[in-house]
């Protein structure tokens, strides 16, 4: 069935609305645009119309269309005729239908009104709720207000209230015992929360009763602590130990300093009083019974290095001198085992008295016990100081002066009076390097309170070393060879001293190196060989001087190198001498026996130098030359034996001896061979005697098996 265009739908598509008709051709452009619109629309219904199911399959038979909607039109009026009567006959039960549909409207209004009621009753039980809620709110606001004042109320009751138990506490219980502390630290912090809240009335009627509180804990406090101070002055008391046991109850003068300021100070001014006594009384009696060990025999100002021993000086002399010296200077400028304080025993326990009193000691055993003594119980002190009166800093500085200013003058004054006496040259430099010793220390602990009294002690000690070194070095150069008692070819005993203390003063230099020290030394060295020399001067033969100067200079050199090494500057200076003096008196003891042949071969070598051609201009001694030939064929065996022995008489030792007797033996085989390097040249060459010379190598086979000897 083809659905036609109705005239409403005409009018819709030809509805052109309000045209502009003075331009012809936009009308025509516009009903143009309306027609193709209307178009659009009947095609669209065709469309659909050809795809009604009826529609196909009517065109699909070939069915022609206006018959089948004639045909169409005749069932669809049957249908309606068909449809009344149906409903004609059904017309009761659409009559009771309406009734019960009636009924229903009817039900249908109550129920309407009574959803309504129901929601009116709702919208009341919301606005309750709504209500309920904001009391709720409220109430929880006022609950959450009232747990915190509950809080707050409570912790300032808590503060505030002084309970039975805290007074019976405080009033009753000993100060050593822990609830007392506990109590304390309550006390405190209640006294502490009643001066923030002074302004309540709770503060005010608790005032009285923490004051009276206060007072209480604060007497008890200054008692037992004054109490522990003076145990200090009982005789052995162990000061560490009462410091450990007040260390436990810092706490109690913490409480002071807060809450008694004035009682916090009158027992620091006691403490200072009191230790500062004890200190300078344990100090001064260690020092005095310590004393009384050292060594009875100590070097006096006539113990120098030009000073003869007393067992050299003859007794009408010494009857005559008015100082008393040391039996034997020689140990005053020996080290010995001396330095084993310094290499292993300086922070050995100290010195006990009452253990040691058959014991003697030297000075710097002494010295390093009483230092080490103080450095011990200066350590703890400082320490105490620090973390029971809560002091830092300077003011730590300042509080241990004032406990140990005494202490520490005392030591200073004890060791500068007895410089004033000392001429131990050896034990002041030991006291020096034990003060530089403790100084590092004292460095390495983090402690630095003790720095001024180091430098002081250093102050008195390097002046006094210089001194009596300097008395030493006058003492040398003072010194008169012809004055002296005994004189030899031998080591002179000033020789010995000088070589025991430069090792001495060496090794201990090395340690902690001055300058000063050792522009001292040298000084002494060269006013040392100066002496020796003038020595020296006092033999009348040259080979007795040179004999004189090599048994110093080596035996300087031997005790130099037992503590030092070979390239330091001091034994190479000794070496260099020892060495030129050991070439001149090879010299001197070939030329008795080959006098002749050195002279020979000097004169000649040079003149064979400046001479023309086959010697031209060198006049020729046959006879002498006869002589010097014979004289080494028949007597260089024998001298070489004189030579021996006379090198080995001469020389106290025996290396040193081997060796010049070695030099002497290689330089006569020297010689000898320039000489025969001289004769087999013109105008020498042509002797005859050149036939009976013994060969070099002869006489160097003869030497070497001399030499194997040794």
């Amino acid at each position: 069935m083809v659905d036609m265009l109705s005239p409403g739908d005409i009018d819709v598509a030809l509805d052109l609305g309000n045209l502009d008709l003075t331009s012809r051709d936009e009308m025509i452009d516009e009903l143009t645009n309306r027609d193709g619109i209307i178009l659009d629309i009947v095609n669209g219904h065709i469309r659909e119309n050809l795809e009604d199911e009826l529609v196909q399959e009517a065109l699909k038979t070939g069915v022609d269309l206006r018959h089948y909607s004639q045909e169409i039109e005749k069932e669809l009026a049957a249908v309606e005729a068909a449809s009344i009567t149906d409903y004609i006959g059904e017309s009761k039960k659409i009559a009771q239908l309406h009734q019960e549909m009636k009924q229903c409207d009817s039900i249908l209004e109550t129920m309407e009104q009574m959803l309504g009621t129901f929601q009116q009753d709702l919208g009341s039980i919301s606005t309750e709720i709504q209500t309920l809620q904001e009391k709720s709110l409220e109430m929880s606001v006022k609950l959450g207000n009232r747990k915190e004042l509950k809080t707050k109320l409570s912790t300032f009751l808590d503060s505030i209230v002084v309970s039975p138990k805290l007074v019976e506490t405080l009033v009753n219980t000993s100060v050593v015992e822990q609830p007392f502390m506990d109590a304390l630290h309550e006390l405190d912090k209640k006294l502490q929360f009643a001066e923030a809240e002074q302004h309540t009335l709770a503060s005010n009627d608790v005032s009285d009763v923490l004051d009276k509180l206060k007072t209480k804990a604060v007497i008890k406090i200054r008692f037992y602590i004054l109490e522990k101070v003076q145990e200090y002055k009982k005789p052995m008391s162990n000061y560490q130990v009462l410091q450990e046991t007040l260390l436990k109850f810092k706490y109690y003068y913490e409480f002071l300093v807060i809450h008694s300021p004035t009682t916090a100070a009158e027992i620091k001014i006691e403490y200072v009083d009191t230790v500062s006594k004890v200190y300078f009384s344990y100090f001064k009696t260690y020092q005095s019974r310590l004393i009384k060990l050292e060594y009875e025999e100590v070097p006096t100002k006539v113990d120098v290095m030009g000073a003869e021993d007393e067992s050299k000086r003859s007794i009408q002399l010494s009857m005559f001198s008015t100082s008393k010296s040391i039996r034997s200077r020689s140990t005053v400028f020996t080290l010995g085992n001396r330095d084993d304080l310094i290499n292993n025993q300086l922070e050995w326990p100290v010195i006990i008295p009452v253990h040691s009193a058959d014991k003697k000691f030297p000075y710097e055993a002494i010295f390093r016990s009483v230092q080490f003594s103080l450095i011990d119980n200066v350590c703890a002190e400082y320490g105490f100081l620090v973390h029971f009166f809560k002091v830092r800093g300077e003011k730590a500085q300042i509080l241990f002066t004032n406990v140990m200013e005494r202490t520490l003058s005392l030591l200073i004054k004890s060791v500068e009076s007895y410089m004033e006496k000392c001429y131990d040259c050896i034990g002041i430099m030991f006291c020096a390097h034990i003060t530089m010793h403790y100084h590092e220390l004292m460095k390495k602990r983090g402690f630095g309170a003790l720095v001024g009294f180091h430098n002081q002690l250093l102050q008195i000690l390097w002046p006094r070393f210089t001194f009596v070194l300097s008395q030493n070095i006058h003492s040398i150069r003072e010194t008169d060879p012809g004055k002296l008692s005994e004189l030899d070819t031998r080591p002179h005993f000033i020789t010995r001293r000088f070589g025991e203390f430069y090792s001495a003063i060496h090794t201990l230099n090395d340690k902690f190196p001055n300058d000063q020290t050792v522009r001292s030394m040298s000084l002494l060295q060269v006013e040392v060989e100066n002496v020796i020399l003038r020595m020296a001067a006092e033999f009348h033969g040259r080979q007795d001087q040179l004999v004189f100067l090599i048994n110093n200079y080596d035996l300087m050199l031997s005790v130099m190198q037992c503590r030092t090494t070979d390239t330091s500057k001091e034994v190479l200076s000794i070496q260099e001498l020892l060495n030129k003096r050991i070439n001149e008196y090879v010299d001197e003891v070939l030329l008795p026996h080959f006098g002749g042949m050195i002279s020979f071969v000097k004169d000649n070598e040079k003149k064979l130098e400046t001479a023309g051609p086959n010697g031209a201009g060198i006049k020729v001694n046959e006879g002498y030359i006869n002589q010097i030939v014979r004289g080494f064929n028949q007597d260089h065996k024998k001298s070489i034996d004189t030579i021996n022995s006379d090198v080995m008489r001469r020389f106290t030792n025996f290396n040193n001896g081997t060796v010049i007797l070695q030099s002497a033996l290689t330089k006569m085989i020297q010689y000898y061979s320039r000489f025969h390097k001289i004769l087999s040249q013109p105008p020498f060459k042509t002797l005859p005697c050149r036939m009976d010379m013994i060969n070099v190598h002869h006489v160097m086979v003869e030497v070497k098996k001399y030499k194997n000897q040794f």
